[in-house]
């Protein structure tokens, strides 16, 4: 079986939540992610199955992670922008087997955070 070093996690959230949907994914490592406006089906059945009302406004967020840090994402995604948040949201992952563009260089630390 073949050990994938990144993965792409798509979390799809009310519009206006994808700003929430960044900074929990930050806290545990990601650099950024890709928003796409979306527009939300789902039919009164699965309304009531999971309890919720669905909002026809969408934001889908990509966003790219090293394999190692997936699971802490996903973990503070549900916790941040989950199903029983306002933002309502899903995320998945998906391994990805090729990636180009990609910088190593680390991340600048915040100016508050140079000041300490």
């Amino acid at each position: 079986m073949k050990k994938f070093e990144h993965e792409v996690i798509f979390c799809i959230v009310n519009a206006g939540f994808s700003d929430a949907v960044m900074d929990a994914a930050r806290e545990f490592g990601a650099r950024g992610g890709t928003v796409i406006r979306a527009r939300g089906t789902a039919n009164m059945e699965a309304e009531k199955l999971f309890g919720i009302t669905v909002q026809p406004e969408k934001e889908l967020v990509m966003i790219l992670v090293k394999s190692a840090i997936k699971e802490d994402i996903l973990h503070a995604l549900y916790r941040a922008v989950g199903l029983n948040t306002p933002g309502q949201g899903i995320a998945f992952s998906m391994p990805v087997d090729q990636v180009v563009g990609l910088s190593e260089a680390p991340i600048e630390p915040k100016a508050e955070e140079q000041a300490e």
